[in-house]
């Protein structure tokens, strides 16, 4: 008789599994609460103190570390030897063990002490896995109820699992084992750049393709981190593709920069738009106003609520994503009739602290999140700045952050009129954005002048007050061409590369 071990903390769809398990001829040995789950469903079952002869101890943190257990997984069923020492020792084999652990991931970020916590670390589950899945072609690992379903149809069709199939399970179950430990580790070295660098992410969707057709891609959240793009909703349109997904993620950061009502139009990652005014619709205009052209298949993202008047105007412009914190029923009706337009509802507004992982060549690199907007408003020029160009500053350095370098915007009255990124050039940048801006606002660098030809170009176009990092050692050419042209100039302390 073959027999099969099942402790389980997820409990989905167990018991049909179990069922099929007992009518194939398996004898189920199992423990604590998920042997009372399934004596409570009419499944017979062998509790694990009846096989080892051995009392659950210590709270249940001893209950399946015994020989007996662990070598009915482990011995190997064509090697004489380990077959004679299972006689021996009057052992009985165990040929598939069902196992998920203890809700570490689920707790670890829950309010409970840091003592509770540990009580979610599960140790004998790891162990069963791990022994089963060293030993899968006699000792099949399940932790993963999504597959009960293809493991029943398989056996029903062959008599019995594939060893490829036996494979993929326990390539699986190490996954599984990876992630956790990685998830407990991270949670005791309170480290962001530990010695050894893993991650707990498990796959939430395959993607049509990546950037670009001919690349794969799928997208993964974390496990035991929180973030925006683990809680939204779906409400309407065509899956998110991989480039949606990072324009989603751009473009509600950068709305939650804001207090005050705000909206982003993000395009191939890049903000084209963006402001803050009193409501949605106003903050949409503004952001409209600053590139009609390049919002046209974009992504728009709001920290507020979307209502009917808002969604009719949006309407008018062809968009591939709206993002807001809720969208009115009047709204979501109006929206059904573009079937294909995809309305994101993102529940948490909260944007994380996370750590930035970029991969190399043969590794990776991790970096802690800009999430400083400045250092200072320092004035370095005879003149200063208006109040509205102060307001104007810091509004214009929330969005610079998100803008490739060199980044330089023209932004008035809380909304941008001009940006240009990603240009090799920063007199490059200043003169695409002032072209794009027409001038009369205040212009934002997210580095530092080494000349001061930019200053000279500002005057050209009206400029009434510029900010940028400072730090330069030609700072004082910058600053002295302000006096002379009377433009008002602010150092913060703090530059916003973002390559």
């Amino acid at each position: 008789m073959k027999r099969a071990l099942i402790s389980v903390s997820d409990k989905t769809n167990l018991i049909p599994f179990a069922n099929f398990l007992v009518e194939k001829g398996y004898e189920i040995i199992s423990t604590g609460g998920t042997y009372t789950y399934l004596l409570d469903n009419k499944i017979n079952a062998i509790e694990i103190k009846d096989v080892t002869g051995f009392e659950e101890i210590l709270d249940g943190r001893v209950k399946t570390l015994h020989p007996l257990i662990h070598a009915g997984i482990l011995y190997r069923r064509d090697d004489k030897s380990h077959v004679e020492t299972i006689e021996k020792m009057n052992c009985e084999s165990i040929d598939m063990v069902i196992v998920n652990l203890y809700p570490f991931f689920q707790n670890v970020n829950s309010n409970i002490s840091f003592d509770e916590k540990i009580e979610y670390i599960d140790i004998g589950g790891p162990s069963l896995i791990r022994g089963a899945s060293k030993n899968f072609k006699y000792s099949v690992p399940v932790i993963d109820p999504n597959d009960y379903e293809d493991i029943m149809n398989e056996i029903n069709s062959n008599g019995s699992l594939s060893f490829e199939k036996k494979k993929y399970l326990a390539g699986k179950a190490f996954s599984y084992t990876a992630v956790y430990d990685s998830a407990i580790s991270s949670f005791l070295l309170e480290e962001d750049f530990p010695e050894f660098y893993s991650g707990s992410f498990k796959r939430e969707s395959t993607l049509r393709y990546g950037e670009n057709p001919h690349q794969k891609a799928a997208f993964y959240t974390s496990l035991n981190k929180d973030g925006s793009l683990k809680d939204f909703n779906i409400l309407q349109g065509k899956a998110l593709s991989y480039n949606n997904i990072r324009d989603i993620d751009v473009a509600w950061k950068i709305v939650n920069e804001f207090d005050e009502c705000a909206c982003s139009a993000v395009k191939h990652n890049i903000p084209c738009g963006a402001a803050v005014a009193n409501s949605p619709l106003e903050a949409y205009t503004k952001a409209y106003e600053c590139d009609s052209t390049s919002i046209f298949g974009g992504i728009v993202a709001f920290n507020r609520e979307v209502e009917l008047d808002l969604a009719e105007k949006l309407s008018e412009t062809f968009l591939e994503v709206i993002i807001a914190p809720k969208f009115s029923t009047d709204a979501r009706e109006f929206f059904s009739k573009k079937v294909n337009l995809r309305l994101i509802e993102i529940n948490t507004p909260k944007v994380e602290n996370e750590i930035q992982v970029i991969s190399v060549s043969g590794g990776l690199l991790l970096q802690s999140n800009d999430s400083k907007v400045l250092d200072k408003l320092e004035v370095v020029t005879n003149t200063s700045p208006s109040k509205e160009d102060l307001d104007d500053m810091v509004f214009g350095m929330k969005i610079a952050k998100y803008v490739k370098s060199n980044a330089i915007l023209v932004v008035k009255d809380g909304k941008t009129i001009g940006i240009s990124g990603g240009e090799v050039s920063r007199i490059g940048a200043a003169k695409n954005a002032l072209n794009m801006s027409g001038g009369k606002g205040v212009l934002i660098s997210d580095a530092f002048f080494p000349f001061d030809d930019i200053v000279t170009l500002c005057k050209e176009y009206n400029i009434s007050s510029i900010v940028q990092p400072g730090g330069s050692i030609h700072d004082d050419a910058s600053i002295n061409k302000c006096n002379e042209l009377d433009i008002p100039m602010v150092f913060t302390g703090i530059r916003h590369f973002n390559h």
